[in-house]
């Protein structure tokens, strides 16, 4: 019975908690050592001298009097509340604390035993901070869900609109191709009298048609890789929009529209490539044309505003939704559906608006009151600081007094693996009095060459047997080479292309389908040499 009543005190003194007996009024009647070392008292200086309330500050001993002592007499039992010790140097020992109040020889005593909340609390704040570590991964999961699952709509959206675009291209090339068969087919059948003139106007505006389709398709290519070269000069914008107005005049009557022009009296001058630029209005324009019920109104204003050149191209058409605001500019953008859609278009030209705007350091924005209400376009060009010198020549129109000598005479070696527009270019070289030979691949080329003496040499890029620009090198080499001039003819339109066939040694490169007159402009040149 000694035995485990001294093992009873063994545990008693060394819990690993601090143990406490005192009587109902708070003295302590005992105290263990883990309590003692805690409180830095020895027992002599606790047992029968303190009292439980004394080792408490002010505001934990108002709530041991106010809260623990009714609770103990009610139920007998206080559970896990938190107080402050003072130990013996007035430092504050944070602990939890149970008491149970009990009988003992007749006498009320309570049993307190503390716990250390130190350690409980700084576990607390772990696991609070482990909590919200993985609420926060839990947010950042849900963020990237969110954020797939938009970009996943966004994919499937593009998706979407390239499968419209594909259905749409198809379309919009069926298109010009129809009426050129046509005129094939009526061409071939003898025709009537007086039909040939018609035929052929038709003819050309669908091929023009077609090869601004292409142009449009491969200037946005540019704009997306950032190879769109700007040739700068000052630009007058005003006149500028007004020749665009007037090249789509037929355009405009055809519709039964009312164009209305304010044009700033003053010239406005920009720094930008007139080529391109009068590429944004013809777009604008034919956008207008094109969604604007018979007889409505389009204007066309060109003023100064703030230290910048506006356009702004307004009509009385279809609108456009405010949802649809943002995306307008986007690549194969469309408000309709292709089948839905009477007046065509591959979705491209807006976007190719503001890419060669944004080129200039502009700025193009769109309005609309909501369908049915027309649309407005606002492109913002910032103006020149100073207008060009009287003496400085316009760019792009240097003198061509030369160019009016003809071709005639001279020997044309026409290089192209596809024998129908070999053939093809042959006859309208021919037809300006020009004496041709025509080659397959080039080593037929260049077996050519040296008994023909070519002047100009016309040769495609893609041919069977080596490319354009080593067949250009090797004409080059042959006796007399030097002084040919070498034209490229390809369908590769890409500046760096054109690159190329200039080091490879080429004198100029076209973009098929070539441009006749344009080709026997630099035949001339070189008749004038």
């Amino acid at each position: 019975m000694d035995t485990i009543l001294s093992g009873a005190d063994a545990l008693f003194e060394q819990a690993a908690c601090g143990l406490l007996l005192t009587d109902a009024d708070g003295l302590i009647l005992r105290a263990n050592a883990t309590v003692r070392a805690w409180l830095g008292y020895e027992e002599a200086e606790l047992v029968g001298r303190l009292r439980m309330p004394d080792l408490l500050p002010m505001g934990a001993r108002l709530f041991h009097h106010t809260h623990c002592v009714p609770l103990l007499q009610q139920h007998g039992a206080v559970a896990e509340i938190q107080v402050d010790l003072c130990n013996r140097r007035e430092e504050h020992l944070p602990v939890l604390v149970n008491i149970v109040r009990a009988r003992l020889d007749g006498q009320v005593v309570d049993h307190w035993a503390l716990f250390q909340s130190a350690d409980r609390h700084a576990y607390e704040c772990e696991l609070l901070a482990a909590r919200r570590t993985a609420e926060a991964a839990l947010e950042a999961h849900q963020r990237a869900e969110a954020r797939l699952q938009f970009l996943n709509a966004q994919l499937s959206a593009a998706d979407r609109r390239k499968d419209e675009f594909l259905a749409t291209l198809s379309h919009e090339l069926r298109n010009p191709l129809a009426p050129m068969r046509n005129a094939l087919d009526i061409l071939r059948l003898g025709g009537r009298q007086g039909s040939d003139e018609r035929l052929l106007q038709a003819f050309d505006r669908q091929l023009r048609d077609l090869t601004r389709l292409v142009d449009d398709l491969m200037e946005v290519s540019r704009i997306t890789q950032g190879r769109m070269q700007l040739r700068r000069a000052p630009v007058a914008l005003g006149p500028l929009a007004q020749a665009a107005a007037q090249d789509l005049a037929p355009a405009i009557r055809a519709a039964r529209h009312t164009l209305r022009l304010d044009i700033a009296a003053a010239p406005l001058l920009v720094d930008g490539d007139a080529t391109r630029l009068s590429q944004v209005v013809v777009n604008l324009l034919t956008n207008a044309i094109k969604y604007t019920p018979e007889g409505g109104i389009i204007e066309l204003r060109v003023a100064a505003a703030a230290g910048f050149a506006e356009l702004r191209v307004r009509d009385s058409g279809i609108g456009i939704p405010a949802c649809a605001l943002e995306n307008v500019f986007n690549m194969f953008s469309q408000l309709e559906p292709a089948l839905e859609r009477a007046k065509g278009g591959l979705g491209i030209g807006l976007a190719l608006v503001r890419g060669i705007v944004e080129l200039h350091g502009g700025s193009i924005q769109a309005a609309s009151a909501g369908p049915g209400q027309g649309s407005e376009f606002t492109v913002r060009l910032p103006l020149l600081a100073e207008a060009p010198h009287a003496g400085d020549a316009p760019a792009g129109q240097a003198s061509r007094s030369g160019l009016k000598k003809p071709a005639e005479g001279m020997r044309v070696l026409v290089v192209e693996d596809n024998i129908d527009a070999a053939e093809a270019l042959a006859l309208a070289l021919e037809f300006y009095g020009c004496d041709t030979r025509m080659a397959y691949s080039a080593h037929s080329a260049l077996a050519i060459a040296p008994a023909f003496g070519p002047d100009a040499v016309l040769l495609d890029i893609g041919l069977p047997d080596l490319n354009g620009y080593e067949l250009a090198r090797r004409l080059r080499a042959l006796p007399g080479g030097a002084a040919l001039t070498l034209i490229a003819t390809t369908g590769w339109a890409q500046d760096k292309d054109r690159q190329r066939a200039l080091e490879a040694g080429c004198d100029h490169h076209l973009t098929k389908p070539v441009d006749v007159e344009r080709l026997r402009g630099l035949l001339m040149q070189k008749s004038c040499v």
